[in-house]
């Protein structure tokens, strides 16, 4: 048997992670997290202490994994609320076109201005 994770035991046993977390600290074994591995040894131990199969019987064969505990329903999704209908918006009214009035004329009074070199 291979090293084996907290949360695939808890599936397995119909329980959550924090019971078998619980379950391995009063056996005296330190497990920080859901996600760490457990030696065959200590799952073997475990499964007699949640009275589950043994790992193997007399015969020496694999017993048969227990069908899993249903749990509790949860109540059916409610119904989407109806998405308002698309209404384009109407067009605003087109703008009447502007002409470009000629640039003012340049001041002949004024002495023209030098450039910026």
């Amino acid at each position: 048997m291979a090293k084996v994770r907290v949360y695939e035991l808890a599936k397995e046993f119909g329980v959550e992670s924090k019971a078998v977390m619980a379950k391995l600290n009063e056996m005296g074994e330190f497990v920080r997290s859901a996600s760490s591995t457990i030696e065959a040894p200590v799952v073997r131990r475990l499964k007699e202490a949640f009275g589950g199969p043994p790992a193997k019987s007399a015969d020496g064969k694999k017993p048969q994994a227990p069908a899993p505990k249903p749990g509790p329903r949860r109540p059916a999704p409610k119904p989407a609320a109806p998405k308002p209908e698309f209404k384009p918006e109407a067009k605003p009214a087109p703008r009447p076109e502007i002409k470009a009035e000629a640039p003012p004329a340049r001041r002949r009074d004024l002495p023209p201005v030098p450039e910026a070199p």
